[in-house]
């Protein structure tokens, strides 16, 4: 292949790992546990514990004389506000003096939390005596004898916890029949593949969803985590040959259409008889943000909720609300206990520091015009204790580094660094910031993608599942990952136990069972999620293998419609498989009354025979002068005397306000001053182009792209001499269709070393 060829390939093509490292160490403790010389397991000093202590009176007092008496006491988190007291590591036999201490009130033991799959699996419902109860048998369920194929970066399969369950597959990368993670001799090594494996199949030291279940490992991400669009086809298409039963993709990109290659590739699969499961993507809390392949139709899409796990939260004098912070993913592990003062730095640039004292002190910072790792690196240098970088944009976001650091580091929302900002501006006292740490749960990830999907409408994802401080396999040890990529896996392993359960099921059936059995997830208001937020709820594998009603599609769209003067039908049909030995009566509860403008017409009842189904139509009349603008759902229920199962349903009135333009990029041709480029228009264009800023004045430069009447998909092109001077500049995509437009943002280089042919 020519080189414009690999680098056109490479542009149009290319996806990455759905991956947030929580921490990069590798060194024994919570966020990693390495494996010894010889895989002996890491030892416990049980002459410590861990206790929380409420103090008589001050609790910074208390501190200092607990430090200065007792030589054995390791503070860890100090909770001066919402309960008196601190916790600490402490030497066995000094626990009697600490209670003697004047500054001491009481002494309690703590509940030692470690999020781990220990941790996530019990919590869905799975774990090591998950038993088939159907037909008056029980039967351990634990993915014994089925297939699943992991497209990713490879698998580690010489990990002891692995090993046993590795069966074979490809290095589509390499071309050869060794699909090993990439090591850092080949480039920027990877460890993705082998997390996701383990959660789906490990059997050791800890145990997977389905620890007997087969690996079959395809590495179509090469160093890096980087691949294209050619290696995931081909890895789909060699787990097919291979007749893997599951396959799970926690990868993807930002093209949020239904039309992807990939997102086709895994409806063809799936009508072929494979189930598979597929992450729904990092880049929310936007509505829209789901990309390739989790818009797929047919394949289980799967977004990131909370297990029980332990979050910082900060809370800063002068602020009324707490903030809760996310960790820049790769830094030092955020684990900081004493108040510190806040200081602004700007954009945390080398001039920015310039006159401030910053030493043992937090640094808040604007994300932009330079990298996490330069900003990082430089507070560290200036003796900085951590760093908060604050959006540039709206939302909240999720910031991770591929070298470790070692400083502390956490991301907030634009509005929260906002208002940090304006506070340090305003207060002539210092600003002191205390971290508490909070368990939390059967919560929404931030950054995890919410749908729905542009063109078709569809709810994605279609069910969530644990996806944050996931413990699992890496090469030579085990790690705490975040991300739909390890939601993902999730349920990969519970479809390998729903396939053990009911070997001759279709993938539908597969489908149904686990969006049928789901809890819906509320967040810390007390408000539910929507479903193009959580789709069908949260996993409960437990509830699935006990199901005895298959009801399809788990998720309906009634489209889009103009507002006018008339009356629209629109009409889905549904299907009620009864898969019990006994004749049932279902009853139909549409949300009749909730939308104005919408009537129901269904049958109330509907009888299905044991081991038979039926399909009924329901109808929903729309009034579109009665009817309001904008997104309607809700859920329409299916219940029998055994169980209610929820059905999410959306409707659009007037189009929806999807992004009219996504997924830029842009790269060198084989041209001096030659660049190609590509961006998605979701909806079509009637014009669209993209200009260039000055990052730093926001001063005009070029305008460097123009295109008119594009349809719906990938626009792509070349730029054959750009006259523009070599630099940073913020270039601003700007798309306008039906009246409505929308500008996407984006950091390009111009002028980089060219290397001709």
């Amino acid at each position: 292949m020519t080189k414009r060829g690999t680098v056109y390939r490479l542009l149009l093509g290319i996806l990455s790992v759905l991956i947030l490292l929580q921490g990069m160490s590798m060194a024994m403790g919570v966020n990693g546990v390495a494996l010894a010389a010889e895989n002996q397991q890491p030892t416990i000093d049980s002459s410590k514990r861990v206790v929380i202590v409420s103090a008589s009176g001050d609790v910074n007092r208390a501190v200092d004389v607990v430090e200065n008496r007792i030589s054995s006491a390791m503070i860890r988190n100090i909770y001066e506000n919402v309960y008196g007291g601190f916790s600490l590591e402490i030497a066995e036999k000094d626990i009697e003096r600490l209670k003697q201490l004047s500054v001491i009130a009481r002494v309690d033991d703590v509940a030692h939390y470690q999020p781990s799959l220990e941790g996530s699996i019990p919590f869905i419902g799975a774990g090591d005596r998950l038993m088939d109860k159907q037909d008056g048998k029980e039967r351990l369920l634990t993915g014994k004898g089925v297939k699943v194929g992991v497209i990713d970066t490879g698998v580690d399969y010489k990990h002891p916890d692995l090993e046993a369950n590795y069966r074979g597959g490809y290095d589509i990368v390499d071309q050869d029949d060794d699909p090993m993670e990439t090591k850092k001799s080949q480039g920027e090594p990877t460890l993705h593949g082998t997390h996701v494996a383990g959660i789906i199949a490990a059997n050791g030291r800890i145990k997977g969803v389905a620890p007997e279940a087969e690996i079959y490992a395809y590495r179509a991400l090469g160093p890096g985590g980087q691949g294209t669009t050619e290696h995931i086809l081909e890895a789909i298409e060699r787990a097919f040959k291979d007749d893997v039963d599951v396959i799970n993709l926690s990868l993807g990109n930002t093209v949020n259409g239904p039309d992807w290659p990939t997102s086709l590739a895994l409806d063809r699969v799936v009508e072929k008889g494979i189930v598979a499961v597929t992450s729904n993507g990092n880049s929310g809390p936007s509505m829209w943000s789901v990309g390739s392949p989790g818009t797929s139709t047919k394949a289980i899409s799967v977004g990131a909720s909370l297990p029980p796990v332990e979050v910082p939260v900060i809370n800063v004098n002068g602020l009324k609300d707490e903030l809760t912070l996310t960790p820049i993913l790769g830094a030092k592990s955020w684990q900081l206990k004493a108040s510190f003062e806040l200081v602004d730095v700007g954009h945390g640039l080398l001039t920015d520091y310039k006159g401030k004292d910053v030493k043992d002190k937090l640094v808040l910072m604007k994300r932009g015009r330079s990298n996490f790792a330069e900003k990082l690196a430089l507070a560290s240098k200036a003796g900085a204790k951590g760093v908060l970088i604050y959006n540039n944009l709206e939302g909240a976001f999720a910031g991770a580094v591929t070298e470790p650091i070692p400083i502390t580091g956490a991301t907030l929302s634009k509005t929260e660094g906002e208002a940090l900002r304006s506070l340090l501006k305003q207060r002539k006292h210092k600003v002191k910031v205390d971290t508490q740490y909070k368990v939390k749960q059967d919560l929404m990830a931030p950054f995890s993608s919410r749908g729905p999907v542009t063109e078709t409408w569809e709810i994605k994802p279609d069910l969530v599942a644990p996806g944050v401080a996931i413990q699992s396999t890496v090469p030579k040890g085990y790690l705490d990952l975040n991300g739909t990529s390890m939601a993902s896996p999730h349920v990969a392993g519970a479809a390998a136990l729903l396939i053990e359960q009911h070997p001759d099921w279709s993938p539908e059936q597969v489908k149904s069972a686990l969006l049928n059995s789901t809890k819906r997830l509320q967040d810390e208001q007390g408000k539910e999620y929507l479903p193009f937020e959580q789709g069908a709820g949260r996993l409960q594998v437990d509830k699935a293998i006990q199901t005895r009603t298959l009801i399809s599609p788990a998720t309906l769209s009634f489209g889009e419609l103009e507002k006018g003067e008339g009356v629209v039908e629109k009409e889905v049909t549904i299907s009620i498989e009864n898969i019990s030995k006994s004749t049932k009566e279902y009853t139909i509860d549409p949300p009749i009354g909730e939308v104005d403008g919408i009537s129901w017409e269904f049958e109330e009842k509907v009888t299905v025979k044991g081991q038979s189904k039926k399909a009924f139509t329901l109808q929903a009349t729309i009034d579109q002068h009665a009817i309001q603008k904008g997104l309607h759902t809700g859920y329409i229920t299916v219940r029998d005397k055994d169980e209610d199962i929820h059905l999410p349903y959306m409707l659009f009135i007037e189009e929806p306000n999807y992004p009219r333009v996504m997924a830029f990029q842009m790269a060198h041709s084989d041209k001096a001053n030659g660049y190609y480029y590509e961006y998605y228009l979701p909806g079509g264009a009637e014009e669209s182009s993209v200009h260039l800023f000055d990052p730093d004045t926001l001063e005009f430069v070029a305008t460097i792209i123009e295109n008119q009447d594009q349809g719906r998909g990938m626009v792509n092109g070349e730029i054959d001499n750009l006259q523009v001077a070599p630099g940073r500049y913020k270039a601003l995509i700007y798309a306008k269709n039906e009246g409505k437009t929308d500008i996407l943002e984006a950091m390009i280089h111009i002028g980089e070393e060219w290397i001709g042919p």
